[in-house]
């Protein structure tokens, strides 16, 4: 490690480590967080070596190594690159992307000012709509990286590549993949507003906690009907993913076609998601138990020809 900066935390953004690549010079200055500075850990065009790089997969949590406000575009052109070099395999470039849109979310997550963090997100979608395109093996990989632990972040990335993944198998164009991918990752936005105690409660809710629970979705409207140039499709993937095609959900109690495609959308991958991934009080389903559950026993809450072409998605597309 080098020299410390002075400068003001808000002038970096954190990265994972996993998203470098040892050997490979960076074109940036990489840094680590201590408790009471940001000191320089590698200076653009330095690399580190394969052994210093495992060491580093093994310990990194996500938090110490930032990169200043100033290199986000070199960071995000670099990421670009990585993922078009024709010698990485389709799981390895899946990896990249995956975890460098973990990090970003993490922060999307925590900025206060909705309306930037959408527009911070439409060039992360339109990676990996560019994926979906030209790599479909890749996107397939991205699919089966989907996490195993249920985090507001993961949950929130793997909803919306489940849901463009089952949008493009529906036949959806660009600008609604778009669209959608946006609307899909932030379905949960109105859990800004549910009291934190109840999003991190292990095991049931109870009566009035549920009730909270299940505003979330017009905590999500309240938020985003104040800010400008929001779709109504964005809106209605937010306010419309708990409905049920039997008409029996909420918060409308709509039915059938009268919920927006992309509610209907996120209503499978948001509860395929949830089935699928370890929480403190759940073990998880296979994809193919999950899958059959909808399809059968919850049978009338999902569009049964999505549900259809989600079993594409699952079983056609990953073998």
């Amino acid at each position: 490690m080098q020299a410390t900066s002075d400068k003001s935390i808000n002038e970096y953004f954190k990265i994972r480590i996993d998203t470098l690549r040892a050997e490979l010079p960076i074109p940036f200055d990489l840094f680590f967080k201590t408790t009471a500075h940001m000191v320089t850990y590698l200076r653009a065009g330095d690399h580190l070596n394969a052994e210093k790089f495992k060491t580093l997969l093994l310990k990194d949590s996500g938090q110490h190594f930032y990169l200043l406000e100033s290199d986000r575009w070199a960071y995000r052109h670099f990421m670009k690159e990585q993922i078009q070099i024709g010698s990485l395999s389709s799981s390895e470039k899946a990896h990249l992307l995956r975890a460098s849109a973990l990090g970003f979310i993490e922060e999307m997550f925590e900025q206060p000012d909705v309306h930037k963090a959408l527009d911070d997100a439409k060039p992360l979608i339109q990676d990996f709509v560019d994926v979906m395109e030209s790599d479909p093996a890749t996107m397939a990989d991205l699919i089966s990286l989907s996490s195993h632990d249920f985090y507001t972040y993961n949950h929130s990335l793997d909803v919306s590549i489940y849901s463009l993944a089952l949008a493009k198998t529906l036949g959806f164009d660009r600008p609604h993949l778009e669209e959608l991918g946006l609307g899909a990752l932030f379905h949960d936005i109105g859990k800004r507003l549910v009291k934190l105690e109840i999003l991190l409660k292990q095991g049931a809710l109870d009566e009035p906690e549920w009730d909270q629970m299940q505003r979330h979705p017009q905590f999500g409207l309240e938020i985003l009907v104040t800010k400008p140039n929001i779709t109504p499709g964005i809106i209605a993937a937010c306010f419309e993913h708990h409905e049920s095609w039997a008409g029996n959900g909420y918060p409308q109690k709509l039915a059938g076609d009268e919920i927006h495609p992309y509610g209907r959308i996120i209503a499978i991958t948001d509860t395929f998601d949830a089935m699928t991934t370890k929480r403190s009080y759940n073990t998880p389903m296979t994809p193919q138990a999950s899958l059959e559950m909808m399809r059968d026993k919850l049978k009338g809450r999902y569009d049964p020809e999505m549900i259809k072409a989600m079993t594409h998605v699952l079983f056609t597309q990953l073998t």
